[in-house]
């Protein structure tokens, strides 16, 4: 599982771990990802993303549809990603 939301498009980030006396090594800012199962009305089927809290709340906000829709325009969900649940 790659560490990239499906809907925000949200990834790692890299920074750094600075110590009490300013030294500075590399760390990742993981993002906030979890798989959780929806039911796409349009669709009538059952299908699991992978979205980190951000994109949990912008999908309560527009909806489930037009939410994959506004991420598939900008490239951070296809067709293939989409995981239907039998």
């Amino acid at each position: 599982m790659s560490k990239i939301c499906q809907i925000t498009g949200k990834k790692a980030m890299v920074g750094n771990n600075v110590s009490h006396s300013k030294r500075r090594t590399k760390r990742t800012f993981n993002v906030n990802l979890f798989e959780k199962k929806f039911y796409w009305v349009e669709q009538d089927a059952w299908i699991r993303l992978t979205i980190s809290a951000a994109g949990l709340r912008t999908i309560n906000k527009l909806g489930l549809n037009a939410a994959m829709q506004k991420a598939a325009e900008k490239g951070y969900l296809t067709g293939k990603d989409i995981k239907f649940i039998d």
